[in-house]
């Protein structure tokens, strides 16, 4: 199940727009003058999908509709009228299906209790301006949020439960097939939870989204390794009951022997080389044609067989760490910068470059510049945060970005499409982003006059 195409009437009072997604290339790109809805048609559908109603509430809108390539909608309506009845129920939830009667939910204003004892600065008049940069992190799902929703989720940091309002199943189902991940444009810093305080109000701390990344991918990595040695010992144990047992073969010639035993040290060379295994002294292979006779044939037939299984655990974490290290490297090496990966330290970033105030070839993910992080961020977000088969919102992926590498992004999405099987919507100003596909562009427009 996938979108075809959103709507919005209303919006701000103003736009009526309708983006029809691209299903074949999967990567559609809308653009459009400054205050025309492109961020908040992106909100208003990561709001709904992913149950987080702020946006919803907060952005003027009459009608906003999401068609789905089943011939099913959902539709968003808000009742602007001003009565009693209509501020109770006035956001309503419908969903069409072929043959089927409409069905309805009705989303209930937020409460927010007023013994709530919630931090000054969270409720104080100038909170968006001053925090409107920073992504706080959901601590029940290590998500982003974002703001508007500070209030709504802050049972998350002040350990207080607020019961959300229950949902019907027909939603519940058609959220749990549909997968929304947005990627704001400020998307440098992270709030994250502080545990070291007693009161229940302590405002978390801040923490640079590249760090908490590169912290991140190491787990990822160590749990990938973890794993692997599992599945190892697993396999070692029952090597030799396996060998023993095993049918000589007599379809498999020598060439045939020492052609998969190449391939598997070449997989393991590119491990070694993304950080996932260390490098090991007698991982070469030296086989002759005279040493091999039926008998060792046998047992080099079960080892290929084992070692296979042992280096898949590591296929689809090598494929993308591989990506990302191409990608990044081709745009870090006009500043002198390399960036490899370890299970120790996640990022390692190294400069080749003499600088006369340093004697330190490594550099912190945080010493990069702002465009380098901004990079390094949005990839690992497409690569290792996102499921594959969802639709990816992307806001302003141009920002601090040098028009070399904004001419590059499009060409890298695909590939990073391909790998993952994403959908693709951003929001761009950016003419050097689209450069000649605007085949893949839907334009916002304003009132007829």
């Amino acid at each position: 199940m996938r979108i075809k195409q959103i709507s919005v009437t209303g919006l701000f009072g103003i736009f009526d727009h309708v983006i029809p997604l691209n299903m074949d290339e999967r990567i559609t790109i809308i653009h459009g003058p400054n205050g025309f809805g492109k961020t908040a048609m992106l909100r208003i559908l990561n709001s709904f999908f992913n149950s987080r109603y702020s946006d919803l509430r907060t952005i003027p809108f009459k009608d906003f509709r999401v068609a789905f390539d089943d011939s099913s909608s959902i539709e968003i309506i808000k009742n602007i009228e001003n009565s009693d009845e209509a501020k109770k129920n006035n956001i309503v939830f419908k969903f069409d299906q072929p043959y089927s009667e409409a069905a309805y939910f009705y989303l209930k204003p937020r409460k927010i209790r007023s013994d709530r004892r919630l931090p000054l600065m969270i409720l104080g008049s100038d909170i968006q301006e001053m925090y409107s940069h920073i992504k706080p992190l959901d601590i029940s799902t290590g998500e982003p949020l974002f703001y508007g929703e500070g209030v709504e989720h802050f049972d998350n940091w002040s350990s207080l439960n607020l019961k959300s309002q229950e949902e019907p199943d027909w939603l519940e189902k058609l959220k749990s097939n549909i997968h929304i991940r947005l990627i704001e444009s400020e998307r440098l810093l992270n709030f994250v939870p502080n545990h070291t305080s007693r009161r229940s109000a302590e405002m978390p701390s801040m923490l640079s989204t590249v760090s908490a990344y590169s912290d991140e991918l190491a787990k990822l990595m160590q749990d990938k390794f973890k794993e692997y040695g599992t599945t190892s010992q697993s396999l070692d144990r029952t090597f030799p009951v396996r060998v023993v047992k095993q049918q000589p073969s007599t379809d498999l010639t020598d060439e045939q022997l020492r052609h998969q035993l190449n391939e598997l040290e070449a997989t393991r060379s590119r491990l070694i080389e993304v950080g996932l295994l260390d490098k090991d002294e007698d991982t070469e292979f030296q086989i002759q044609p005279q040493d091999i006779d039926e008998s060792t044939k046998n047992a080099l037939s079960v080892y290929i067989q084992d070692v296979e299984k042992k280096l898949s655990v590591f296929a689809e974490i090598a494929s993308k760490i591989d990506l990302l290290r191409k990608i990044i490297n081709n745009k870090f090496a006009y500043s002198y910068k390399e960036i490899n990966f370890s299970k120790e330290k996640g990022f390692v970033v190294t400069t080749s470059y003499d600088a006369p105030l340093s004697n330190s070839k490594t550099l912190l993910p945080t010493d990069l510049s702002s465009g380098e992080q901004h990079e390094l961020v949005l990839l690992y977000e497409l690569l290792f945060k996102v499921q594959p088969n969802s639709l990816v919102l992307i806001d302003e992926p141009e920002l601090s970005l040098h028009v070399g590498w904004q001419v590059q992004f499009l060409k890298d999405l695909q590939d990073i499409t391909k790998l993952t099987d994403l959908n693709i919507l951003m929001a761009t100003h950016s003419p050097d982003i689209i450069q000649d596909r605007w085949d893949l562009t839907v334009e916002l427009k304003g009132p007829q006059k």
